[in-house]
């Protein structure tokens, strides 16, 4: 089973809205039972927010990630050779959007060497799929309103994700590292997220298949669900509270 923090009830509030991007020092929240409602005035209560906010990790969580097996093949080498010749910084460096194309070809390699850069964008583009039954269950979560949003680490090759399975129609592109210039688990990523959504850091579900991505947002006061597989994240959803089908009726399961 998925490592699962705290099944709490999910309450109506208002909308979320845009703001600024500000860095924010972690603070010490914990779960507690209930998520409490963050209504900032009558007006916003008019209209409804149905929570959980679900934040989803893409790669190996939503998509597979052609990196470990495509990007190697494409070079002609092992994971483990491909590991030792490549720059150490340069995919992180594009990964949070500090350099652009041009620069991750020119560094890349440690010694520089050119190499077809559309040929490993083509290649990684074959390689993105669905994570078995991870689509089915993005259907059904959008199908019964959640707000659902990327959370992840990764460049502006996002956009070519997007292209090949259209995930921007079941959720928003909006924590990406390339936008905010920084990657998970830095506490400041997660910070911003809950600055930005404007809700109760308990009243988010965060999905990651990496257990330090998971605890970050547990430490943030997150609710995190370490992903294993479609099977397991739709029972421990269930159990948080969440409806996949529109006959199935909102209750209160977890009431304290």
């Amino acid at each position: 089973m998925a490592t699962l923090f705290n099944p709490t009830n999910f309450l109506s509030i208002g909308p979320a809205k845009s703001i600024l991007r500000v860095s924010t020092s972690m603070k010490n929240n914990t779960i507690t039972a209930n998520f409490s409602t963050c209504i900032d005035s009558p007006a916003s209560a008019m209209e409804k927010r149905k929570l959980p906010v679900l934040l989803f990790d893409i790669m190996d969580t939503i998509v597979r990630d052609p990196f470990y097996e495509d990007v190697p093949a494409f070079f002609g080498m092992s994971m483990k050779e491909l590991m030792e010749c490549k720059h150490p910084n340069a995919w992180n460096e594009f990964e949070k959007g500090l350099i652009s194309e041009d620069d991750l070809a020119r560094k890349f390699f440690k010694d520089g060497r050119h190499f077809d850069l559309e040929g490993l964008k083509t290649r990684m583009k074959e390689g993105y799929s669905f994570i078995n039954g991870m689509e089915e269950l993005l259907q059904d979560l959008k199908q019964n309103n959640y707000e659902m949003h990327a959370f992840t680490n990764y460049p502006s090759w996002y956009e070519m994700i997007d292209e090949k399975l259209k995930l921007s129609n079941y959720l928003s592109w909006t924590f990406c590292s390339c936008k905010i210039g920084k990657q998970k688990p830095d506490p400041h990523f997660y910070n911003e997220v809950i600055r930005y959504l404007e809700i109760e850091p308990k009243s988010c579900v965060f999905i990651d298949d990496r257990k330090k991505n998971v605890d970050g947002a547990v430490n943030a006061g997150m609710i995190g669900l370490h992903f294993r597989d479609a099977e397991v994240l739709r029972q421990d959803l269930s159990l948080l509270g969440v409806k996949f089908s529109t006959g199935e009726l909102e209750c209160n399961c977890f009431s304290s």
